[in-house]
């Protein structure tokens, strides 16, 4: 589903159950972050009150997904955001962290971009990329337990040995770590 599709609304009933209004079924939070893992957007209101209720439910499953040992947030972060809630620094934090998802995003794209098809760190960004599709979706963790395909062991024909490939994970691994 593209980005630009308009958000799924999701509705709240009075006893808290959530109702998809274009399946017209009840729906859990794991259902919400898979439609948030693949893309679209999500609205989630009362239906009494009429109340967006998005955010708090978005919180929800970062704290279920943390619960459950995925977790993703370091303590110190954790800390500074507790922190940035009592501190001139509010008003800025959002607009840092957007910007940092983003940029984050754009690098891993580019990335991408410049990895050759019949490399054999293909399957590495290709799980790379799942991971930030998971963390820029919802920010909600990795996508339910699927993996990327594992990467082909190199061909001796091919003419690659095994330092010339540990030299091109080093490389990678330090472009990965300036971009995050």
């Amino acid at each position: 589903m593209a980005e630009s599709e308009n958000p799924l609304l999701i509705k709240r009933y009075a006893s808290r159950r959530l109702y998809n209004t274009e399946t017209s079924d009840y729906v859990t939070l794991d259902d919400i972050a898979a439609v948030i893992r693949s893309g679209r957007e999500v609205q989630i209101v009362d239906l009494k009150s009429g109340d967006d209720l998005t955010r708090q439910y978005l919180l929800q499953i970062i704290a279920e997904h943390e619960s459950r040992g995925e977790n993703m947030l370091p303590v110190n972060v954790l800390n500074d955001l507790v922190r940035s809630y009592t501190s001139q620094a509010t008003s800025m934090v959002p607009q840092f962290l957007a910007t940092s998802f983003e940029m984050l995003r754009e690098g891993q794209n580019k990335m991408m971009e410049q990895m050759p098809e019949n490399s054999p760190m293909q399957a590495l960004m290709a799980q790379q990329e799942a991971f930030m599709k998971a963390m820029s979706g919802g920010f909600s963790g990795w996508t339910g337990g699927t993996s990327a395909p594992e990467p082909e062991p190199a061909k001796e024909e091919e003419g690659e040995d095994l330092a010339d490939i540990k030299k091109q994970l080093a490389d990678l691994q330090a472009k990965l770590s300036k971009l995050s």
